[in-house]
């Protein structure tokens, strides 16, 4: 299977017909096999969501980088990538996550990049987003607030005051115009 010949050499010499440059002649060093491996680029896959199922009660806060299915009730402050509320699910507390999704009870604030209310969704709390999705028969209470950094916690007071306050000297002017018309 394997030789010592070379390829190209008809019948192997011996010691005594090779010249001395041949003889001297290092052979090549084995392939390192090790320096050939690069580690692979690729992603990892995606942990599965954590899932609360229907007969737990959580009363704290959760907060992880992954994905969260919620089934159970969870009373306090949720922060994940992607949140999915189960229709049994009752959430009191803040909802903070990249995209939410809807399915049963929240009673507090919910903040998301995407939100999702399902026809099945019941909401008591403003909710902050950057785009929003409401199903027909989703049950909501509340306000709607688009902002274009929904996650962020800086925006609360300052976002929320400059806005009325550039809006409210636009809303007399409009309203002298309409007055001067029929006059």
């Amino acid at each position: 299977m394997f030789s010592k010949s070379k390829i190209n050499d008809p019948a192997p010499k011996s010691d005594d017909q090779r010249s001395p440059a041949q003889a001297e002649t290092p052979k090549p060093a084995a392939p390192d096999y090790k320096s050939d491996f690069k580690p692979s680029t690729t992603p990892k896959a995606k942990p599965p969501a954590s899932v609360l199922s229907s007969d737990l009660h959580v009363q704290g806060n959760l907060k992880t980088s992954g994905d969260i299915q919620v089934e159970g009730t969870v009373e306090g402050d949720i922060r994940a990538h992607l949140l999915t509320i189960g229709e049994s699910a009752t959430i009191k507390g803040e909802v903070i996550a990249d995209d939410v999704v809807i399915n049963g009870r929240i009673v507090g604030r919910v903040r998301g990049l995407k939100v999702r209310l399902t026809a099945t969704a019941r909401v008591e709390g403003d909710i902050i987003h950057k785009t929003i999705a409401i199903e027909s028969g989703a049950h909501f209470e509340g306000s709607v607030q688009r902002q274009d950094d929904p996650l962020s916690t800086k925006g609360k007071s300052g976002g929320a005051g400059a806005a009325p306050a550039q809006s409210a000297p636009q809303q007399p002017a409009a309203a002298s115009k309409a007055e001067q018309q029929p006059s």
